[in-house]
C-alpha cells in the first residue's frame, strides 16, 4: 500500500501507486480543461504532486507544453533569480564491488584501470581545480569497504577543506558515495559536508535488480531508504536523481516526485538537489544496450516539470549533456552546472593516459571553465561560486524556509556577484573578465535593498584590493 510517510522504500514508492498514476495520466493527458487547472494551480509556484505532474508529462498539446516552459522559465526566475551555481566533480576511485551492467566501474569490467588517489594526489588534484577557479567539488568513489572504507572519504574530505593555493580554497564539499549506515552519515555531517548526493538509477524494483545483479547496491530497500538514514545522521542537504534511459522516463519521473515527497512528509525538507542525467558511452559501456533512451525534446520537458512540481529544488545538469542541450535546459530550470569536468580518476592534475582509462562515462562538453563562464555570460546569466548558504548554517529548513519564501535571493545575489568578481580576478582571461565586469555592474543595480547594494559595491572594491570571501 502506498504511504508517502512509511519509511519501507516499497511503501513510499509503490509500484502500483505509479501504474495508478500513469494510467490516470494517460486517461487525461487530452483532457485540456485538467491540464490547464493544473497549469493555473501550478502558477502559486507551490509545486506539484507526482500525479498532477504526470499528467502534464504525458500531455502531447504543443500550446500546452510551451506553457510549460514559459512557467518554468518563470518560477525558475522567481526562485534562483538568473544565478547558476558552478562545480566539479572529483573521482577519488574507481575501485567498486557492485556489478552495476551500466556502469564501468562494475566489479566485473576488465577494460578499465582501477585507481585510487592517494592524499598527495588528491592534493595535486584540488591544487589544478583551484587554478581553474573552482570553490565547489562533489567527490566520487566506488563501492569497496576495502579500497574505499568511509576513513578513506573522511580523511580524504579533510585534505581537500586544508588545501590553501594562492587565494584557491575548496569551500564546499558534496559527497556522491554508496549508500551507508546512519553512523557513518553522522560522521560525514561532522567532516562538514555539503549535500548528500545519491541516484536512485532507477526506481522500478524489478529492473533495478536486474542492473545492480551483484553487490550490496543490489539492496532495493537499503538504497531507496538511504536519504532517510542520512537525515537520521544530520544531514539535512540531501540530493536524489535517477539515470534516465534505464527504465521508462515517465515511471521514474513518477518515483522521483514521490521520493521528493517522502522526504517533505517525513522530515519537512524535500531535495536539496535534483539531478537529471542521461545514459552515456564509457569503456565497456554501450547506451543503446538500454532501450528506454529520451529525445532532447522529452528530456527538455522532463527538466521544465521537474523545476514547476518542486520549485524549490536545486537543479543540476552535468558535462554528460552537450553546449546544446545545457543551453535550452538551464532556461528551463537547471540552477547548477559542472565546467571542465573530468569523470577519469586523476584528470585534473595532468591527462590520464589512452591506455589507462577510468572515465565513469564520456564527457560532452569539453570547454574549459572559463569558456563555460563566458558563455553563461552571454547568456545573461551570473556564474556562481558561492558556498555561503552551507557555511552560514543556512541548510535543511532553514534554507527552504527562506527558498520558498523567495527572500534567499537578498543574500544569493550579492554573493554570486562577488564570487564571480573574485574568480574574474584571479582566473578569468581578459576577454572572460571584461564581459565580467561589465555584467557585475549592471547586475549590481538589481539588488533591491540599498543597503545591501552599498555593502555589495563596498566589498567589491575590496576584492579588488586583494580582499577575499565575504559573503551575506
Amino acid at each position: 500500500m502506498y504511504d508517502v510517510k512509511s519509511m519501507k522504500a516499497e511503501e513510499f514508492i509503490s509500484d502500483e501507486e505509479i501504474r495508478e498514476t500513469l494510467a490516470y495520466a494517460d486517461e487525461n493527458c487530452e483532457n485540456l480543461e485538467l491540464v490547464d487547472a493544473l497549469l493555473k494551480k501550478a502558477e502559486a509556484r507551490k509545486g506539484l504532486n507526482h500525479r498532477e505532474a504526470s499528467v502534464l508529462l504525458a500531455c502531447q498539446d504543443p500550446e500546452r507544453i510551451q506553457r510549460m516552459y514559459r512557467l518554468a522559465e518563470q518560477i525558475k526566475k522567481d526562485f534562483y533569480g538568473n544565478r547558476i551555481v558552478m562545480f566539479a566533480p572529483l573521482y577519488l576511485s574507481d575501485y567498486c564491488v557492485n556489478g552495476c551492467v551500466y556502469c564501468p566501474y562494475h566489479a566485473g569490467n576488465r577494460l578499465i584501470a582501477r585507481k585510487k588517489l592517494s592524499q598527495e594526489e588528491i592534493r595535486r588534484e584540488v591544487i589544478a581545480l583551484q587554478d581553474m577557479g573552482h570553490k565547489r567539488l562533489a567527490i566520487e568513489a566506488g563501492e569497496d569497504p576495502v579500497n574505499n572504507p568511509i576513513e578513506y572519504i573522511l580523511e580524504s574530505i579533510k585534505t581537500i577543506y586544508s588545501i590553501q593555493h594562492k587565494n584557491g580554497a575548496i569551500r564546499r564539499v558534496n559527497v556522491n558515495i554508496a549508500a551507508t549506515t546512519v553512523e557513518d552519515y553522522r560522521k560525514l555531517k561532522e567532516a562538514g559536508i555539503g549535500t548528500y548526493i545519491l541516484f536512485q538509477e532507477t526506481y522500478h524494483k524489478e529492473s533495478y535488480e536486474k542492473l545492480h545483479p551483484t553487490g550490496p547496491k543490489h539492496n532495493y530497500a537499503w538504497h531507496t531508504e538511504a536519504m532517510d538514514r542520512a537525515m537520521e545522521g544530520g544531514i539535512d542537504d540531501v540530493g536524489l536523481g535517477v539515470l534516465f534511459g534505464l527504465e521508462m522516463y515517465r515511471y521514474e519521473f513518477a518515483g522521483l516526485l514521490m521520493h521528493a515527497e517522502h522526504l517533505e512528509a517525513v522530515h519537512g525538507v524535500g531535495p536539496h538537489t535534483i539531478s537529471v542525467p542521461r545514459v552515456k558511452r564509457a569503456e565497456g559501456i554501450d547506451p543503446s544496450a538500454f532501450d528506454n533512451g529520451i529525445s532532447d525534446d522529452i528530456f527538455a520537458k522532463i527538466c521544465a516539470l521537474i523545476r514547476i512540481c518542486v520549485p524549490y529544488t536545486g537543479m543540476i545538469i552535468s558535462t554528460r549533456e552537450s553546449q546544446a542541450v545545457r543551453e535550452k535546459v538551464i532556461r528551463l530550470g537547471v540552477s547548477q552546472i559542472s565546467g571542465a569536468s573530468r569523470t577519469s580518476v586523476g584528470g585534473y592534475a595532468e591527462e590520464e593516459p589512452e591506455d589507462e582509462c577510468s572515465e565513469q562515462f564520456d564527457v560532452s562538453d569539453k570547454r574549459t571553465l572559463d569558456e563555460v563562464v563566458r558563455w553563461l555570460m552571454d547568456l545573461g546569466y551570473i556564474p556562481s561560486f558561492c558556498t555561503a548558504c552551507y557555511r552560514e548554517g543556512r541548510t535543511g529548513d532553514r534554507f527552504m524556509s527562506l527558498c520558498k519564501s523567495g527572500q534567499i535571493q537578498n543574500c544569493c545575489h550579492p554573493n554570486a556577484l562577488m564570487t564571480l568578481k573574485e574568480y574574474l580576478m584571479d582566473y578569468a582571461s581578459a576577454e572572460t573578465r571584461e564581459v565580467g565586469e561589465k555584467l557585475i555592474q549592471a547586475e549590481l543595480a538589481n539588488i533591491p535593498r540599498e543597503r545591501t547594494r552599498e555593502i555589495c559595491a563596498e566589498h567589491l572594491k575590496q576584492i579588488e584590493e586583494g580582499q577575499r570571501d565575504f559573503r551575506f
